[in-house]
Protein backbone atom coordinates (compact mmCIF):
# COMPACT_ATOMS: atom_id res chain seq x y z
CA UNK A 1 0.00 0.00 0.00
CA UNK A 2 1.38 3.53 -0.69
CA UNK A 3 1.05 6.23 2.08
CA UNK A 4 -1.08 8.96 1.26
CA UNK A 5 1.02 12.18 0.78
CA UNK A 6 0.16 16.00 1.75
CA UNK A 7 2.29 19.45 1.40
CA UNK A 8 2.68 21.27 4.77
CA UNK A 9 0.73 23.74 3.80
CA UNK A 10 -2.75 22.27 3.30
CA UNK A 11 -2.00 20.24 6.27
CA UNK A 12 -1.54 23.15 8.05
CA UNK A 13 -4.82 24.53 6.69
CA UNK A 14 -6.47 21.24 7.36
CA UNK A 15 -4.89 19.76 10.00
CA UNK A 16 -8.04 18.66 12.37
CA UNK A 17 -9.91 16.94 9.53
CA UNK A 18 -6.58 15.25 8.35
CA UNK A 19 -6.40 13.73 11.69
CA UNK A 20 -9.72 13.09 11.68
CA UNK A 21 -9.60 11.00 8.66
CA UNK A 22 -6.42 9.05 9.85
CA UNK A 23 -8.12 7.74 12.93
CA UNK A 24 -10.86 6.74 11.08
CA UNK A 25 -9.56 5.25 8.20
CA UNK A 26 -6.31 3.72 10.48
CA UNK A 27 -3.70 5.16 7.04
CA UNK A 28 -0.92 6.93 8.22
CA UNK A 29 -0.77 10.05 5.95
CA UNK A 30 3.29 11.52 4.79
CA UNK A 31 3.31 15.75 5.28
CA UNK A 32 6.25 16.72 2.50
CA UNK A 33 7.58 19.86 2.32
CA UNK A 34 8.78 20.59 -1.35
CA UNK A 35 8.41 17.10 -1.73
CA UNK A 36 10.76 15.83 0.66
CA UNK A 37 9.25 14.29 3.98
CA UNK A 38 8.66 16.07 7.16
CA UNK A 39 6.70 13.84 9.31
CA UNK A 40 4.16 10.66 8.88
CA UNK A 41 0.83 11.41 10.51
CA UNK A 42 0.25 7.71 12.02
CA UNK A 43 -2.98 6.19 14.11
CA UNK A 44 -2.80 4.85 17.60
CA UNK A 45 -2.44 1.74 18.42
CA UNK A 46 -5.37 0.44 19.51
CA UNK A 47 -6.65 0.61 22.97
CA UNK A 48 -5.18 -3.11 24.83
CA UNK A 49 -7.80 -4.47 27.43
CA UNK A 50 -7.62 -7.62 29.66
CA UNK A 51 -9.45 -10.52 29.39
CA UNK A 52 -12.51 -9.19 31.06
CA UNK A 53 -12.47 -6.48 29.12
CA UNK A 54 -11.37 -3.51 31.43
CA UNK A 55 -8.30 -1.10 30.02
CA UNK A 56 -5.12 -1.24 31.49
CA UNK A 57 -4.77 2.22 31.66
CA UNK A 58 -6.59 2.71 35.13
CA UNK A 59 -7.45 -0.55 35.66
CA UNK A 60 -6.97 -0.29 39.34
CA UNK A 61 -8.73 2.77 39.76
CA UNK A 62 -11.38 2.66 42.84
CA UNK A 63 -9.80 -0.27 44.25
CA UNK A 64 -6.97 1.39 46.47
CA UNK A 65 -7.71 3.70 49.52
CA UNK A 66 -5.92 6.61 50.81
CA UNK A 67 -5.03 7.25 54.47
CA UNK A 68 -3.27 9.92 55.78
CA UNK A 69 -1.33 12.05 54.26
CA UNK A 70 0.05 12.01 51.13
CA UNK A 71 1.94 15.36 51.12
CA UNK A 72 3.48 15.87 54.16
CA UNK A 73 6.54 14.67 54.89
CA UNK A 74 6.76 11.17 56.33
CA UNK A 75 10.64 11.98 58.43
CA UNK A 76 9.88 13.51 62.01
CA UNK A 77 12.94 16.17 61.09
CA UNK A 78 14.22 18.89 58.75
CA UNK A 79 16.68 17.30 56.34
CA UNK A 80 19.82 18.99 56.15
CA UNK A 81 20.42 21.19 52.78
CA UNK A 82 23.80 22.36 51.38
CA UNK A 83 23.78 25.77 50.37
CA UNK A 84 24.91 26.29 46.86
CA UNK A 85 28.23 26.27 45.78
CA UNK A 86 29.39 29.59 44.83
CA UNK A 87 30.77 30.57 41.76
CA UNK A 88 34.39 31.90 41.10
CA UNK A 89 34.93 35.47 39.88
CA UNK A 90 36.46 36.03 36.90
CA UNK A 91 39.21 38.22 36.68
Amino acid sequence: MVMREIAISMFKATCPAVLEDVRKTRRPIRVTKRGKPVVEVVPPPPEIRLKNGKRVLGGMRGRMEIVGDIVGPICPFEWPTKEPAKRARRK
